[in-house]
């Protein structure tokens, strides 16, 4: 990937080092929202697994989406925190390449969940009676496999895209990770044919996604507004509010800083709204879920009911045993 053109082989992620007395307090509030997210989310995915009325698709791509949220934080924020802590923050080509690679795949990979999830809630309305039929769990499986080899496709082709340009000037990345307008800036050879081919790569994962969510929400509210009975309508969209919001926070955040035009004064303002996608995000989507969702707030009470009654009994058994 990396030609023999390369001249730079470091870069340096320059990031947060803009403010250098604030680089405690963000590393506790990153550390402990980070913490949190996992919690959140491993909480999440075990109650779905351990509770069989969950066991739908609806549930199945939640618990998808939770896995792929937890992989995507793992992918930036150790090396955020680690960096926060560290006067070395240098990072090598391969582990830039790779550092994108997982970001942006599993980024687009959560982009198709949720146009899964999205056509999930459109089956349910407009096709009950057909509904188990045409959401059984092996075409949801295929869904799920399919989201992951598009969104890594895409990442794929954009990572050798950007890392087959020449880096022969700076390597100072003004960023707290690989993303790739601070890294493509860097390079010397960096032409429009290219550019245009990273922003359709991108609109495809983050524009085709969203319209295509926007069309089921469309057919959705067609097909509710049509039900002759209030409580019927009112059930209809309550099944469908806790994923909308959580695209109007995915796609808010991430369609500003990736489909909008770019220079080199907007790598701080987009530094900062990466802090949002990066770990806002991720920490708020359980937390929709488990507050917008009664049947998810049930699970999770019983998951915590046990461990709860667990942990003095596995204590209790180890004092005898000693």
């Amino acid at each position: 990937m990396m030609g023999n053109h390369t001249t730079v082989s470091t870069f340096l992620l320059w990031g947060f080092s803009s403010f250098p007395d604030l680089q405690g307090p963000l590393f506790a509030m990153i550390f402990f929202s980070h913490m949190t997210i996992l919690a959140a989310n491993v909480s999440i995915m075990v109650a779905i697994k351990l509770s069989h009325n969950l066991h739908t698709p609806m549930y199945f791509f939640l618990c998808a989406l939770s896995f792929s949220e937890t992989c995507t934080t793992m992918a930036v924020i150790p090396r955020m925190l680690a960096d926060l802590l560290s006067d070395s923050k240098t990072i090598s080509l391969p582990e830039c390449a790779t550092q994108m690679f997982f970001f942006f795949g599993l980024g687009g990979n959560n982009c198709f969940i949720m146009a899964a999830m999205s056509y999930d809630r459109y089956t349910a309305i407009h096709n009950p009676l057909h509904y188990p039929i045409l959401m059984t769990h092996k075409i949801c499986f295929r869904f799920i496999m399919a989201s992951w080899m598009l969104g890594f496709l895409v990442s794929l082709s954009i990572t050798i895209i950007v890392f087959n340009l020449s880096f022969c000037d700076s390597n100072i990345i003004e960023h707290f990770f690989c993303d790739i307008s601070p890294v493509v800036c860097l390079a010397c050879d960096y032409t429009s044919h290219q550019e245009m081919a990273i922003f359709v790569l991108s609109a495809f994962v983050l524009a085709g996604s969203f319209v295509f969510i926007v069309m089921s929400y469309i057919f959705i509210v067609s097909t509710v507004v049509k039900m002759p009975s209030a409580q019927g309508r009112y059930k209809a969209f309550s099944t469908c509010s806790s994923h909308l919001t959580v695209v109007c926070i995915h796609y808010g955040f991430s369609g500003f800083v990736y489909l909008r035009p770019k220079d080199r004064d907007s790598f701080r303002e987009d530094m900062l709204m990466a802090v949002t996608y990066t770990v806002l995000t991720p920490l708020l989507n359980p937390i929709v879920y488990s507050l917008r969702n009664k049947e998810m707030q049930t699970a999770l009470r019983k998951v915590l009911g046990k461990s709860n009654r667990l942990i003095p009994q596995m204590v209790n058994k180890r004092t005898l045993d000693t």
